[in-house]
């Protein structure tokens, strides 16, 4: 190892945690279906409101949808978009994709026409998978751009039988779900009925051919589309599994998501990690229904939960939780990330279920593996914990990359792995901003975060260079907000900045300036922030200001945007 930072982690690793795993297999997730299919065919692959979907069933389903995709002439390296919530038929959709060697494309399911229009233009996907609630609004987002057919899915296809009959009756139709089909478009049955049984000749993706592209602010804010090959997602699962150790018993133990498929959280570690351990794996479409989720956790009894500090702590706060109803004694190990973790509510979720929860450190670009407090080992105050088998950090001067901080010093936190991203789609630029190799000749993602490693290996994030928000776990980039706010007639200057917050991890915050001689309240421009961006995006508030703080070339510095201090015009 070139320098004394490196590796002094390893001797602070669980028992039975290897410090590498290399060689890695060259394999894809498709092999690891398969050999489940093969193996264990009747066991629980999916577990979805009740309703059981074998590792065979699944397999099947796969292969069909991969015969109805090649009827539809997609070819190796398409792009196929997903825009589902947590179902069956997103996985479904995904693995018959890849087995005829396409891009899956996962989308954000609340994103608006517009939002949606930016992405198909940028990601140019031929096919787009949709839930039939969001039906329309893709409809009315792809005219003018490179999506050639939709296939609509109702969120009811594989609820049990009661269930399914209840929401035809009494919800289908009031909640927007039921939908007439334009010419050239299908619905999910008509689509694969044809297709049955059948399977497709087509040579299966490699290890080295691109999986998926996940959608990530980066360091800039601006969006962009992360290539993962399939190996890679491979890498990433085995990194978390051998984490975990003997915690978690393959084939035995399940998983409940409730995070979203289309996030780096739930695409690259859950799924990876369901597959390879061939643990039950539990979706659950909105993790805002509460209700839904508690009844979830006691029905399905998972040992691993996915999660983040919204989450825990609106668990925590649930009636049933308070009141001892429920229990989550079924819980060994619970997964966090995307925001601060609070002590609090690390130690009362513990208490109440038994489990422990680890945080953990990583970025879409680094395909979500990075850092982790360990299982059994000591968990500290304030930390990420230390890098995976075959990750490593270094901590550099954050005006000075080449130059490495010692000891407990606070810097740019480096990263560098085997599964970390190779390019941005189509964005050579954004990309030799992103992966750089130095002068000691080796690769390292520049994460723009700030934190120290201490003399043991754990490393500690002290702030973050770059200005993403991460409200509620999800991305909130100041300046795709900043720039819709711009659009409004009666805001002359704004700036967004991000602000911890117990209940959500992070609330966006606008800071605007008036015209001359114009009016606009607080409410009114949050509603215009709804009507153009996803809910997730819209400022938790919006504060008026005389002017904003700027650099000499007119650039807002947004760390010097306060609290306090509201524009007297607007009290």
């Amino acid at each position: 190892m070139s320098n004394s930072s490196e590796g002094r982690w390893l001797p602070h690793y669980d028992p039975g945690v290897p410090a590498t795993l290399e060689p890695y297999p060259n394999r894809t997730l498709l092999d690891y279906l398969a050999e489940a299919a093969r193996d264990v065919p009747a066991a629980t692959a999916l577990w979805f409101k009740g309703r059981t979907i074998s590792w065979s069933q699944l397999q099947r389903e796969a292969n069909d949808c991969a015969s109805a995709f090649a009827a539809m002439g997609v070819r190796r390296g398409d792009r196929v978009a997903l825009l589902l919530p947590n179902c069956p038929q997103f996985l479904i959709a995904e693995y018959g994709a890849w087995m005829l060697g396409a891009v899956a494309c996962p989308l954000n399911p609340i994103y608006t026409e517009e939002e949606l229009v930016e992405k198909f233009q940028t990601l140019k996907p031929r096919i787009v998978v949709t839930l039939s609630a969001f039906y329309e609004r893709v409809c009315t987002a792809r005219a003018g751009t490179s999506v050639e057919r939709v296939v609509s899915t109702s969120i009811k296809e594989f609820f049990p039988p009661l269930i399914k009959l209840v929401f035809t009756l009494f919800m289908e139709k009031k909640l927007g779900h039921r939908v007439t089909i334009r010419p050239g478009d299908l619905d999910w049955h008509s689509w694969l009925a044809p297709h049955r049984g059948k399977t497709v000749s087509t040579p299966r993706p490699g290890p080295q051919d691109d999986a998926m592209i996940l959608l990530s602010g980066g360091t800039t804010g601006t969006p962009k589309g992360v290539m993962a090959w399939h190996q890679a997602l491979v890498m990433t699962g085995l990194q978390f599994r051998a984490w975990f150790g003997t915690s978690l018993v393959d084939g035995v133990d399940s998983v409940l998501l409730p995070l979203p498929l289309f996030h780096s959280y739930g695409a690259c570690l859950v799924q990876s990690v369901y597959l390879m351990g061939r643990f039950p794996l539990g979706l659950v479409p909105n993790p805002r229904d509460l209700d839904d989720l508690v009844k979830s956790i006691a029905g399905f009894k998972p040992a691993l939960f996915a999660g983040v500090p919204t989450l825990y702590n609106a668990l925590l706060n649930h009636k049933d939780v308070k009141s001892g109803k429920v229990n989550f004694r079924s819980l060994k190990v619970c997964g966090s990330g995307a925001a601060p973790l609070m002590a609090e509510t690390k130690r009362r979720f513990e208490e109440i279920t038994g489990a422990t929860i680890t945080e953990a450190y990583g970025m879409t670009e680094s395909l979500i593996a990075g850092v982790a407090n360990p299982i059994v080992g000591p968990r500290k105050l304030g930390s990420v914990g230390m890098p995976l088998p075959d990750v490593h950090v270094r901590i550099v001067d954050a005006d000075n990359a080449e130059k490495e901080l010692p000891g407990s010093e606070v810097g740019e936190i480096l990263l560098r792995g085997p599964q970390i991203m190779r390019s941005y789609f189509n964005n050579p630029v954004e990309t030799a901003g992103m992966i750089v190799t130095h002068a000691d000749g080796r690769t390292w993602l520049h994460t723009a975060d700030l934190g120290y490693l201490d003399e043991e290996g754990y490393l500690f994030i002290v702030d973050r260079k770059k200005d993403l928000i991460k409200a509620n776990g999800m991305q909130v980039w100041p300046r795709e907000l900043e720039e819709t706010l711009a659009k409004h007639p009666a805001v002359a200057d704004v700036g967004v900045r991000g602000f911890a917050d117990a209940a959500h991890g992070e609330i966006a915050v606008a800071f605007v300036v008036l015209r001359t001689g114009m009016n606009a309240t607080e409410a009114e421009l949050r509603d215009y922030c709804k009507q153009h961006l996803a809910y997730y995006k819209v400022p938790t508030r919006v504060m008026f200001r005389a002017e904003l703080p700027k650099t000499m070339i007119g650039k807002v510095l947004r760390r010097m945007l306060t609290l306090d201090e509201p524009h007297p015009a607007q009290t």
